[in-house]
């Protein structure tokens, strides 16, 4: 059967237009708050987030104003596209207009919907963040899959245990069913229910010197050994 879909989403922040324009229309800007690492270059935005590596093709570049790409339809109907529109407002603070389409295949769209919405929440979370604390710089993008998981209310509860003793300063500034986001003067970090079972850690780092490594020996330690 399938599903189509459509969500509309506005936020003001108090970031400059060039500095709106960079995260959404560049790949280190969206290397700041988005997912894995991102390339933008030849009418094309590249990711590469673990094995999932799609190419969207850019549908409009309006410097500062406009900018939307998309992935194409597969053989199946599938596709994804976003969309920015940006405005200048006074007092140097900017309304951004997020706009997510597309068409999920088969009858068991529902629960891939349900991991999409709770996971776009959390990106358009995280670029609200990103252009409130951290505009104009550059994060440094750690991905981690950490292990299978099959009572995700107890993971959850070992992770917030653990994170009070990992980063003690932390501000949540997100929080549903399937994602966490947390602020520190440093970077932003974010752990998020793996669709297909494992738990993902999707930070962004702006100082210090923390891998990916110390991110999986954390998950792993915390959560159980992978299965």
């Amino acid at each position: 059967m399938g599903h189509a879909f459509e969500s509309t989403d506005d936020i003001e922040v108090p970031a400059s237009v060039d500095d709106v324009w960079t995260a959404i229309a560049t790949g280190p800007g969206i290397d700041s708050w988005f997912m894995g690492r991102n390339e933008v270059a030849n009418g094309q935005v590249k990711m590469a987030f673990g094995g999932y590596q799609p190419t969207s093709e850019i549908t409009a570049s309006e410097p500062l104003r406009h900018f939307a790409y998309n992935s194409g339809e597969a053989p199946d109907g599938r596709f994804i596209a976003y969309e920015f529109l940006i405005e200048g407002r006074e007092h140097s603070s900017t309304v951004l207009r997020m706009v997510t389409s597309g068409f999920l295949p088969g009858d068991d769209w529902a629960d891939e919907f349900e991991a999409m919405t709770l996971g776009g929440a959390l990106f358009r979370s995280t670029l609200a963040e990103y252009l409130t604390h951290f505009a104009g710089r550059t994060a440094r993008p750690l991905t981690v899959f950490g292990p299978m998981v099959s009572d995700w209310d107890e993971a959850w509860k070992k992770l917030d245990a653990a994170l009070t003793e990992k980063l003690p300063d932390a501000v949540e500034y997100h929080r549903n069913a399937h994602t966490l986001g947390l602020r520190t003067d440093k970077g932003i970090y974010r752990f998020m229910r793996g669709f297909f079972g494992p738990f993902i850690a999707a930070h962004h780092v702006f100082e210090g010197d923390e891998s990916v490594q110390d991110w999986q020996v954390f998950l792993d330690t915390t959560l159980g050994d992978r299965k």
